[in-house]
């Protein structure tokens, strides 16, 4: 898995370039509180190894006034998360296989997005190389927990970078369009 990515704290610039992956390392997108500078990012992603804007595919909606859901079409969900950061880490390393052997899926899809909500969501990729430690640390901010109804689901989505590449992310989504 080879293209570009930044690297550094939360004073890195972005740039428009791709995403660097190293084996090993987990991409989680970001829409909300742990985007750079909101309230959960230092505590849950200082640290991160790389950063990058993209799109996400789906539909924000406030839950109640403390709680930003991420909406998406069950048709994007290219795997769901698991109790294994290891077996996730696989699972999107396959995915990113598929996608350079196959070409950039078409991410937006059939999102079929009520008239006056927003299709796509502007968020940010950051990757990690910890997911033994990070994905359960936010797994529990999220409130997820595999294998049980839980507000958040983790899963795993095509997500679009500035340069239109198109490859998959971890994140964490509520209940699926139809």
């Amino acid at each position: 898995m080879g293209n570009t990515m930044n690297q550094g704290n939360d004073n890195t610039r972005d740039k428009a370039s791709s995403l660097e992956i190293q084996d090993g390392q987990v991409l989680i997108g970001t829409y909300g509180t742990l985007m750079r500078g909101r309230s959960n990012h230092e505590r849950f992603c200082s640290g991160y190894l790389d950063v990058q804007r993209v799109e996400i595919p789906g539909v924000l909606r406030w839950l109640s006034p403390t709680i930003l859901m991420l909406y998406v079409h069950k048709g994007l969900i290219l795997a769901m998360g698991t109790e294994d950061p290891f077996a996730d880490v696989a699972t999107q390393a396959g995915w990113f296989a598929r996608f350079e052997a196959e070409g950039q899926p078409y991410q937006d899809g059939p999102n079929e997005a009520p008239q006056g909500h927003v299709r796509v969501v502007a968020g940010e990729v950051l990757g990690f190389d910890d997911p033994e430690a990070r994905l359960p640390s936010i797994d529990r901010l999220e409130g997820f927990k595999p294998g049980v109804a839980s507000l958040y689901s983790r899963v795993l989505l095509p997500v679009r970078l500035a340069d239109s590449q198109v490859m998959p992310a971890w994140a964490y989504v509520a209940f699926q369009i139809r």
